[in-house]
Parts: C-alpha cells; sequence; structure tokens
C-alpha cells in the first residue's frame, strides 16, 4: 500500500509569498513518523523559506523560523496547520 496524499496546495498571498502544503497519510506508522503522517508546509519569502514544518526522513517532527530549526511536538493534521499559520501570521506582523 502507497502513501496517500491528502493535501497538496500552492497558493501566492497578498504579498506575493508563496504558501505550499503537502501532507501524506502513510500506509502505517514508522520510527521517524510514529503518527503515521508525512508533512511538508512551507511560507518562502523572495525565494526564501522563512517558515517550514516537515518531518523529513532522520529528523522527525520539526520547523523551521528564519534559518532556525527547533523540535515540533505534532498532535494532529490540523493542529499542524493551525500552528504554521499563526507562525506565518506573526512573521508578515514583524514578530517572528
Amino acid at each position: 500500500m502507497k502513501a496517500e496524499l491528502i493535501e497538496h496546495s500552492k497558493v501566492i498571498d497578498e504579498l506575493g509569498n508563496t504558501i505550499e502544503i503537502t501532507l501524506w497519510r502513510l500506509p502505517e506508522p514508522t520510527k521517524d513518523r510514529p503518527h503515521g503522517y508525512k508533512y511538508s508546509l512551507v511560507y518562502i519569502v523572495e525565494d526564501k523559506r522563512v517558515i517550514g514544518y516537515d518531518n523529513a526522513e532522520g529528523k522527525g517532527d520539526h520547523r523551521h523560523i528564519r534559518g532556525t530549526e527547533k523540535p515540533y511536538k505534532f498532535s494532529g493534521v490540523w493542529k499542524l496547520t493551525e500552528d504554521f499559520y499563526k507562525d506565518m501570521e506573526k512573521f508578515k506582523r514583524g514578530e517572528l
């Protein structure tokens, strides 16, 4: 059984920046992805990732904010998306 694509969207926001979200449901949990999801959420400004949430193989759940990588506690797809958008709005307001 293959991974199931749940969401893939790529849009340009009101400032001309790119938001891209990709979510996969895995056929079974793995050591790096015990929750059974693979994901990548990015906010790109002037061709640079300024915010990113992902769980690249071997790295587990983490987020990138302006080049700094920190662990992220995954607690569901909805919360992941909400946290990403909150950080994106903070960035737009100059708080990140």
